[in-house]
């Protein structure tokens, strides 16, 4: 097993760069010292073992990202409570990152909608480049503190958002630039990273650095790091939505129910929490105009739709405030 350690495993000579100056000389020096761009001796002729070989050894290194995760954990829980709290006054969670993590922090935000019924404003996912950027390179994008504030800004950013900053080296300026401006202006900050003592984390009130070591490819941080960024977020997002009331159990009763499989599963769903026949499932949610939740409510509280709508939006849209409530009275 090779140290997880940069200092230990990057390439010979990396921080020695004689006649390389400016700039680009101490950027390639900087990148030596991180775990992500570490270069690992014992893999370099990996390209002549055959493709079974190679897959093997990356499912292995694949299987070591859950740990590094949850090493983390009580730092990731705590800063999904802060951002509940947020959100539960109001509040939304953006992410910020460039490249990979930037993709990886939209895809999140995309997904909150149709899961969760989510406003697609209050998740939201800016990548350093703008949305061309999810597909294409925008060079020099991810270089700029003042893009990621310019960003921001024209979110009208406020005291009760979350901004998390994400980038696996936890050195990206867009990043660390979104956190920077986040945190100034009074919003809640997280950084995530997968490198330890990074400037990410040091500056976000939050600072989860998830460190999964080398990579298979050296400095490809869409493999172990990625997946790493990709448990991390699902985390926040997913026990975030938890704790603000959007699930019902393990049930997603805040499913939009878009298309046809949505709306087989909304059915799907009411009848797993109700235990009610398939006449009873299509009048609640008739009643209610399709919301899982509401038909729930409906047929478990034995009240009419719009008694339905009232309680939950008194309960702040928690189904089993609302149920409680209900035989209160």
């Amino acid at each position: 097993m090779t140290s997880t350690t940069g200092a230990n495993t990057a390439t010979p000579g990396a921080t020695d760069t004689p006649g390389v100056s400016g700039s680009y000389g101490e950027l390639r020096a900087q990148l030596a010292t991180l775990t992500t761009e570490a270069f690992r001796p014992e893999l370099a002729e990996i390209d002549r073992l055959s493709t079974e070989e190679i897959a093997r050894i990356m499912n292995g290194e694949d299987a070591t990202v859950p740990a590094a995760v949850a090493e983390r954990l009580p730092q990731i829980a705590a800063a999904i409570d802060a951002t509940a709290e947020r959100m539960a006054r109001g509040g939304r969670l953006i992410y910020a990152g460039a490249g990979t993590a930037g993709r990886l922090g939209v895809l999140d935000a995309s997904e909150c909608p149709p899961t969760f019924n989510t406003d697609p404003a209050e998740v939201v996912g800016l990548i350093a480049g703008g949305p061309s950027a999810m597909v294409t390179a925008v060079e020099g994008a991810e270089d700029s503190k003042e893009l990621a504030a310019a960003d921001l800004d024209a979110l009208k950013l406020t005291a009760d958002d979350t901004v998390v900053g994400i980038s696996a080296s936890g050195r990206t300026p867009y990043a660390i630039g979104a956190v920077e401006h986040a945190r100034a202006r009074g919003a809640l900050t997280i950084g995530l990273s997968c490198n330890a003592e990074s400037a990410l984390a040091a500056a976000a009130e939050h600072g989860l650095e998830v460190v999964t070591g080398p990579e298979l490819l050296t400095g490809s941080t869409r493999l172990k790091a990625g997946t790493a960024q990709k448990l991390v977020l699902n985390m926040i997002s997913t026990v975030t939505m938890i704790r603000l009331g959007k699930t019902y159990g393990n049930l997603m009763v805040d499913v939009r129910a878009s298309n046809e499989k949505l709306r087989a599963r909304s059915r799907h769903i009411v009848s797993l929490a109700t235990g009610a026949s398939d006449t009873a499932i299509e009048a609640a949610l008739a009643a209610t105009d399709g919301e899982v939740k509401n038909a729930i409510l409906v047929i478990l509280g034995q009240v009419d739709g719009p008694t339905a709508a009232r309680l939950l939006t008194e309960s702040d849209g928690h189904l089993r405030a609302a149920l409680a409530a209900v035989r209160t009275t």
